[in-house]
């Protein structure tokens, strides 16, 4: 059996990364444009919520039209689309201009997961499918990586302004890739007839969807389990977005660090991740090899992530900068292994040609919690002052996440449409 499917998830895994780098760098540069332009904690806040606003209409509006298009071609537009928006950040010079470029920047990468969990639906069955996921969830945590690596290396030779453009040359060369090698796995040369009835395994009827109906938004809004994904998002969601934007201020606030100081805690706090984020997707699909089911497997290893994340409450307290760099990494790899085995439940009970509609619902409703994150975390700085009402909501969420899809979703069984 040939094994092209892995291949298609590497590149799913680079388009994370690049996305993650292009998303992060403004919180890496927030010090430093902070002191540029005269910032207020309440003005970033303001940038990031027009992204966040932009990244909810796109996510609804980009599941759709990639349910329509297809994995490939829909991929490819939305990266053409986020980085032009992110090298259009060098230049402007604005809180104004900011919002524009970020909302612009917002609507293209929020086509990332709506593809990229098309393609994982396409080319992997349920028994591999967690672990898929959490490969390509796990670029987000080597994006964050190289951020505060890269990103400060360019600034202080060239400027804030040369790092937008260098990092979003990355891209432009990614999407020649992408347009090279991806095809539907019906229709590769490379896919061999065993692997082809491997990806093909778990379904019902004929895998190929051309032609097959799509599903209306009236229809999918109707199902509780379209809910459960959505609410489910709009709780764990805000809390990645705080920590990819507001960590490297945290730790330069709190601990004393400059751009130049704050890149190895980031590092070590996003290589933690990693480890969340491959090993709950590995955690839940060796359960469901193990015999248990798809429901049992997947709530396990949400339960498990929820624990992870609690000691967060107590970051602010650390009593050195490398024990909260310890609390804040477990935290983040919780919510990875939460999050990658949360992406699996659309490709598990709902059928193909609806999975990236149901993607962009959640992805909406995760984005609009984000929104409420970027008022409420300026809003407490400006006036508090203190991170600590911020990682309390933190510590919190993800047993209620847990409590609502458990709730309306018992048995994650299979939508019929």
């Amino acid at each position: 059996m040939s094994r092209y499917r892995w291949v298609i998830c590497a590149l799913l895994f680079a388009a994370t990364s690049i996305n993650y780098v292009d998303r992060q760098i403004i919180g890496v540069l927030k010090p430093t444009l902070q002191l540029e332009f005269g910032w207020t904690e309440s003005s970033f806040g303001d940038v990031v919520f027009w992204f966040q606003a932009a990244y909810a209409l796109g996510y609804l509006g980009f599941g759709r039209v990639i349910d329509r298009v297809g994995a490939r071609l829909g991929y490819a537009a939305v990266v053409m689309l986020w980085t032009a928006a992110h090298i259009a950040h060098a230049f402007v010079s604005s809180v104004g201009g900011f919002i524009a470029v970020r909302f612009a920047l917002g609507l293209g990468e929020s086509g990332n997961f709506p593809a990229g969990l098309k393609a994982i639906a396409e080319w992997f069955p349920k028994q591999e499918r967690a672990l898929a996921t959490g490969i390509f969830v796990a670029g987000s945590n080597v994006g964050a990586i190289i951020t505060p690596l890269l990103v400060p290396f360019i600034t202080y030779r060239w400027g804030w302004r040369a790092a937008f453009i260098v990092t979003g040359s990355f891209s432009l060369i990614w999407l020649v890739l992408w347009l090279k090698v991806y095809r539907r796995p019906q229709a590769h040369p490379k896919v061999s007839a065993a692997e082809l009835a491997f990806i093909n395994s778990d379904l019902p009827a004929s895998p190929d969807l051309n032609g097959m109906p799509k599903i209306a938004w009236r229809i999918l809004l109707r199902i509780p389990e379209t809910w459960a994904y959505a609410l489910a998002r709009f709780l764990i969601d805000p809390i990645w977005w705080m920590f990819l934007f507001w960590l490297p201020d945290f730790f330069a606030k709190r601990y004393n660090l400059d751009l130049e100081h704050f890149g190895p805690p980031l590092v070590l706090v996003y290589l933690i991740s990693d480890a969340g984020s491959i090993g709950g997707g590995w955690l839940s699909s060796r359960l469901i090899r193990r015999g248990f089911t798809v429901n049992r497997a997947r709530k396990l290893t949400m339960l498990l992530a929820s624990v992870l994340v609690m000691p967060v409450t107590l970051a602010m307290h650390a009593s050195g900068l490398w024990l909260a760099v310890a609390i804040v990494g477990i935290a983040t790899a919780g919510h990875q292994a939460f999050s990658a085995t949360l992406y699996t439940f659309p490709s598990d009970v709902f059928p193909r040609q609806a999975v990236a509609s149901v993607v962009g619902i959640g992805g909406t409703a995760g984005a609009i919690g984000g929104m409420l994150m970027a008022k409420y975390a300026g809003w407490v700085l400006d006036s508090i002052g203190s991170y600590t009402p911020i990682f309390i909501v933190a510590g919190t969420v993800y047993g209620a996440a847990l409590i609502v899809l458990h709730a309306l979703s018992p048995r994650f069984n299979p939508v019929t449409l």
